[in-house]
């Protein structure tokens, strides 16, 4: 198996993303939305202990609705949550959402939402995502490369020590269909391990990660003030993971309760009471018979998708790691991966999609 042409999310047909960012001083922070303009029946599995989301119980199996227009990822914390706004009424003025009268516009549009701890990053707790940069971020979706790093909710991220940042990675299976991640890496957990290591890199594809070295310097300490306001370190790391592969709204849940053990073989600790880990689970496939949790017949091909899943997720925190960049801030400066390791990229350099 293979990445997709831009080892993205946007490999998958049917899904685009869009991204803003504000890294000017006092922000640090940004919105990224992930919109499938043909709906995708959708899931999600929540499994921090301090979440920030919106709409999440719509997804479950047992609930009536068949599917989303988009997702959105934001920072801003709870304050974040009001970008999805501006995007349910981008989607009205299209005529994309639930029908619910004759009118042309009589839709409500599902835009489900999660968000990231990041508040106060660039040194001011107010500078964080305005309502309207939801509808920006989607009115610039694409389905192409995806910008990764420090774009769009991931601008303010940080994994401990390190800068984290926007991941995303695909791969296409044997059969021909896809499977993407995309993932902001905002954790109270490490991405690397004593040695300095990135734990998702052993799941790389071909040569993927192969270029990266053990590192020789000691991993930075961890930065004193990491949040600018008192307490234990709030984050949370967030993604989507899609398919198109048809599958029914309960498969697609099991797709994202899945995905969590790419988070944890990537990161360490995980879920803990001061993140609010989320992942949501799409299908973009129309007009198929939808594979389901309770056919027999169907076990073989989830389990592929479920496995590929996950791994995807892994390999886009490392992406996410391997892309972002140093940051000043108040507190002083949060270190990237390649400004705390450089004697890991002997030779990578120049890689593609790094």
């Amino acid at each position: 198996m293979q990445p997709g042409p831009h080892n993205a999310i946007t490999d998958v047909p049917g899904i685009l993303v869009g991204q803003v960012e504000r890294l000017d001083p006092p922000y640090l922070t940004g919105t990224t939305v992930v919109y499938a303009p043909a709906t995708a029946v959708a899931g999600v599995d929540v499994r921090g202990g301090a979440p920030g989301t919106r709409e999440t119980d719509l997804l479950s199996p047992v609930n009536s609705n068949g599917g989303v227009n988009a997702i959105v990822l934001t920072g801003g914390s709870a304050f974040g949550l009001d970008t999805a706004g501006s995007v349910i009424r981008w989607l009205e003025q299209r005529g994309e959402g639930v029908r619910v009268g004759q009118g042309e516009y009589d839709v409500v549009p599902i835009v489900p939402t999660a968000v990231i701890f990041d508040l106060a990053r660039g040194g001011d707790f107010t500078a964080r995502p305005e309502p309207s940069w939801g509808a920006d971020a989607i009115t610039a979706a694409t389905d192409g490369p995806v910008a990764l790093g420090n774009h769009g909710a991931g601008a303010g991220a940080r994994a401990r020590s390190l800068k984290g940042g926007v991941g995303s990675a695909s791969v296409r299976l044997d059969d021909g269909s896809t499977v993407g991640a995309l993932v902001i890496v905002n954790a109270a957990g490490s991405t690397v391990d004593a040695d300095g290591n990135l734990y998702g890199a052993r799941l790389g594809l071909g040569d993927e990660f192969t270029q990266l070295r053990t590192p020789t310097e000691p991993p930075p300490a961890a930065a004193p003030g990491r949040n600018l306001i008192p307490g234990p370190p709030m984050n949370t790391v967030i993604a989507v993971v899609a398919t198109d592969v048809p599958l029914d709204k309960a498969a697609t849940t099991r797709m994202a309760m899945v995905a969590h053990d790419g988070l944890a073989r990537a990161l360490d600790p995980i879920h803990t009471l001061v993140d609010g880990d989320s992942i949501f689970a799409l299908s973009t496939a129309t007009d198929q018979p939808r594979l389901s949790v309770t056919d027999p017949a169907a076990l073989a091909q989830l389990e592929s998708v479920y496995a590929a899943g996950a791994r995807t997720l892994s390999r886009a925190i490392v992406h996410a790691m391997l892309n972002a960049e140093s940051v000043q801030t108040p507190t002083g400066i949060i270190p990237s991966y390649r400004d705390a390791f450089p004697s890991a990229f002997t030779a990578i350099e120049g890689s593609a999609n790094a």
